[in-house]
Order: structure tokens, then C-alpha cells, then sequence
């Protein structure tokens, strides 16, 4: 039982809009998916705030970061920190992904860190995300959850000639750069060890990428920050945040947390005008996801399945699909523009459309699981750990652009160690000195993507 009795439940909102919306709500219900239906019962939370209480660090946001971040400032530091949750623990972008953890962050490529920074610094850059997904495999090794660990590697499947010379010279980049073994697959190769897939022209194998079951890696981390005292308060929206006397004061509707500093994790799903630190500065994208019923071992047979491996193609709107423990398969890709237009059948027809191409023999499957949710994308498609002002303790990490189940886990540490006030290796890269770039034209931003979405669409599917 928790601490104290929670509010109502509200019901799911699936017309919910980060952009739009003036909050995520307070104690709503999961969104419908597979991985709620599946994971058990959450383990016990600390309820709602229900007074005025004091702590040294407030986190906001009880997904990955957040608890990630709570687990090691306990763990490594000592300080036991409050975490505040609007809706229920990990309500959010943490179970809603489809669990595949690469070693990646953000949205761009190697070579265009070289780019944007030069070697030495990508190089840096590529050993601070590796250690992050280090970071995140000895958190699913601890965790009392059994999160259902697919490991093996990470499939990236060219959907077209082009995309596979261009993936194979990153894959030349990777391994010549960087010291990471990554090789090309052949289409015989992939097919006869892999995948049949029908679209696939080739692919690359990464060696690190891992699946997990969201909601059971998320409830793990729940049960190890909680064994450790840190109290996680879920139907405790963050109204506002003042600063008074060197403190910070978070208000929820059930009480004022004073902290001393304050960490926030709250990915997609920032509330407008939580702080004016972040105005403008993530672009909420939504993605869709279904897992279909189990499959027959001749369905196995007929798409070639061979491995458990996470796997995602090469479109810019890009699928990302695997084959679950149980057999059932998932697949996402992204959908609609809007939360109003979320619910839209003509999404979840899309999505249904990408899984015929890519598997013929699974035409007219059985959809068990369908749910979609908010992507936290940066305007210059990469993550940040930052504190705006070097003379107060506000933290914030966003904006992974869909590769955050595993980076998220160094994330939390990393804002662990800001709020601590200590330092570590690699403080000087540019995800940590920087903030999160504004949006010169932020009320536009989704007549844009509207654009941008019909652009890349005609890209990724010319021949």
C-alpha cells in the first residue's frame, strides 16, 4: 500500500499535447500499453504530497533520468532525494518506447559529430556514450525487476541500396575512428542468420544494443531508489518553481517541497512555463507503437526471425521493431503532429502498412497492443545535462531524440554529480557546457514539421 492515499485516478488523456496542454495532469491512468498490461503491479511509491516538506535535491520527472538520477546521488553521494511525479511513476516517455537500447543518444551520427566538433571530440564524445550504455546494462544487472534483457546487438537495416552504402561508410567511420567493431551484413547473410525481412537491401550490425521491457526496467529502478530512501511522490504535479532565500520552492497541489537544489527529468513532458530555462527549447514528436498477438512458430518460419536482437531501418522517419519474449512482434515508427489528431486511425494504419511491407506473411495479424507517445527532440538533434547558471543548483537533462532508455541512465548520473557539486571526466563536452538551443520561430514549429514530414516521407520512400 503506499504511504498515503492518492487523489482519484483520471482517466488516460489520449488528446494530450505538450505544446499545447497546460500540464500532463494529476494521477492519470497509463496509456494502454503493452508494457503496463504486462509488467505486474507497480511496486509501492510514497503517494501524493500531502504537506510541506524539505529536502536537499527535488527531482521532477520519475522516469529513467529521474530515478536514475535519485539512485545515485543516494547510492554514491548519500543525499536522499524527493522525487515528483505528476501522474504515476514513470507514467511518461519511460513506458511508452519500445525498449531498445543502443549505444547512441540524440539523432546524429559520428561523423557528423566530427563535423560539428572535430575528432577529438567526438571521440570523446563516443566514449562518454558508451560508458553510458555501461551505465545503464549494471543498472539492468541490479535491478529487482526482471526487465527481460535482449542482448546481442543493435540491427541497423538499409531500406534501400543508397542507405546501405551510406550506413556501411559510417560502419568504415566506426571502426577505423572510433575502435568499435561494427561490420556490413550482406542481404544472403541477413536473411539466412537474422531476418527475411522483404524491404531489407542489406544492414549493420552494432555490437552493443540491448532490449528491455520498459515498464519492468522502469519498475526496477522505482524499487532500487526506494530501497536506498528516496521518496518518490507520484500524483504531485510541479505547478511552478520559485526561488526564495537560496531555495528553491516547488509548489503541487498538495504541499510546497523546499529543496536546495532541484533536478529535472521531465523529457516530452514539460509542463509550459514549468521554468523559462526550458521555453522553446524541446520539440515534443509523437511516435506510435503496436505489438501484434504471439506468433506461430510457422510465422517465425515464414519472416526468418533468428534473432532478438533490437533492430531499426535507415528512413529518417524511422521504423524500429524486434521480436518479444513471448513472440509477439513490435514495431514504432513516428505518427501524428498533434495530439488532437493522435487517435486518428489513418496512424495506426500507416504503422500496420510499414509491417506488411517488412513481413509479407504477418498480413492481416492480429494488433493486441496499440499506444503512442511524446519523443523529447532537440533543435540540434542532440541531449543535454546542463545547469543555466553557474550560481544556482537547477539541472536539467533532455532531449535524447528517441535513443534515451540506455543513455538516460548516465544522464541521471551525470546530473546526479552537478547536483552534488562534483566534477568528472568528460564535464567539458559540448552536451554538458551548453544549453539546449532555442527554436528562432517556436509558434511555427509544427507547420514545420508538417513540411519536414512530407519531405522526408518522399525521400525515404523514392527508389
Amino acid at each position: 500500500m503506499n504511504v498515503h492515499a492518492a487523489p482519484p485516478a483520471a482517466a488516460y488523456d489520449p488528446h494530450y499535447d505538450p505544446l499545447v496542454s497546460s500540464g500532463p495532469g494529476r494521477n492519470r491512468q497509463y496509456a494502454p500499453t503493452y508494457w503496463i498490461a504486462t509488467a505486474g503491479t507497480p511496486p509501492p511509491d510514497d503517494g501524493p504530497i500531502m504537506n510541506d516538506t524539505v529536502a536537499d535535491v527535488a527531482i521532477i520527472g520519475s522516469g529513467y533520468t529521474g530515478l536514475a538520477c535519485a539512485i545515485f546521488l543516494a547510492r554514491e553521494y548519500g543525499i536522499k532525494a524527493v522525487v515528483l511525479e505528476a501522474n504515476r511513476v514513470a507514467w511518461g516517455c519511460s513506458t511508452r518506447n519500445g525498449g531498445q537500447a543502443q549505444n547512441a543518444s540524440g539523432r546524429l551520427t559520428r561523423s557528423q559529430w566530427i563535423k560539428r566538433w572535430g575528432l577529438d571530440t567526438a571521440r570523446r564524445m563516443h566514449a562518454e556514450i558508451t560508458e553510458g550504455f555501461e551505465t545503464f546494462e549494471e543498472l539492468v544487472r541490479a535491478s529487482p525487476v526482471d526487465c527481460e534483457p535482449q542482448r546481442g546487438g543493435h540491427l541497423y537495416i538499409a531500406h534501400r541500396r543508397r542507405n546501405l552504402d551510406k550506413i556501411a561508410a559510417e560502419s568504415k567511420v566506426l571502426n577505423e575512428l572510433f575502435g568499435y567493431a561494427t561490420r556490413v551484413v550482406s542481404h544472403d547473410e541477413l536473411r539466412r542468420d537474422f531476418v527475411d525481412e522483404a524491404e531489407a537491401v542489406g544492414a549493420v550490425h552494432e555490437p552493443l544494443g540491448t532490449g528491455v521491457h520498459p515498464a519492468r526496467l522502469a519498475f526496477g529502478y522505482l524499487r532500487m531508489a526506494r530501497d536506498l530512501g528516496v521518496r518518490v511522490h507520484t500524483a504531485s504535479p510541479v505547478q511552478r518553481i520559485e526561488r526564495h532565500d537560496g531555495a528553491y520552492l516547488l509548489r503541487t497541489p498538495g504541499g510546497t517541497v523546499r529543496a536546495a537544489a532541484v533536478g529535472i527529468a521531465t523529457g516530452a513532458y514539460t509542463s509550459l512555463g514549468l521554468t523559462p530555462e526550458l521555453g522553446g527549447r524541446c520539440m515534443p514528436i509523437l511516435s506510435n507503437s503496436l505489438v501484434t498477438r504471439p506468433l506461430t512458430r510457422a510465422e517465425i518460419d515464414a519472416t526468418g526471425f533468428r534473432t532478438r536482437q533490437v533492430i531499426t531501418d535507415t528512413r529518417t522517419l524511422r521504423f524500429y521493431y524486434r521480436l518479444l519474449p513471448d513472440n509477439r512482434l513490435q514495431i514504432g515508427s513516428r505518427s501524428a503532429i498533434t495530439g488532437a489528431d493522435a487517435a486518428h486511425d489513418r496512424h495506426l494504419q500507416l504503422l500496420i502498412g510499414g509491417l506488411h511491407r517488412k513481413f509479407p506473411p504477418l498480413e492481416g495479424i492480429e494488433i493486441d497492443y496499440s499506444w503512442w507517445g511524446w519523443v523529447d527532440v532537440s533543435h540540434d538533434m542532440m541531449p543535454r545535462i546542463f545547469r543555466p547558471d553557474a550560481k544556482q543548483k537547477l539541472v536539467y537533462a533532455l532531449g535524447y531524440g528517441g535513443n534515451g532508455v540506455s543513455y538516460s541512465a548516465q544522464a541521471g548520473r551525470r546530473m546526479a554529480q552537478m547536483l552534488a557539486g562534483k566534477t568528472f571526466k568528460g564535464q567539458e563536452l559540448p552536451i554538458f557546457t551548453s544549453p539546449l538551443p532555442t527554436h528562432p520561430f517556436a509558434p511555427f514549429r509544427r507547420l514545420g514539421q508538417r513540411m519536414l514530414y512530407h519531405w522526408y516521407h518522399l525521400r525515404d520512400e523514392a527508389r
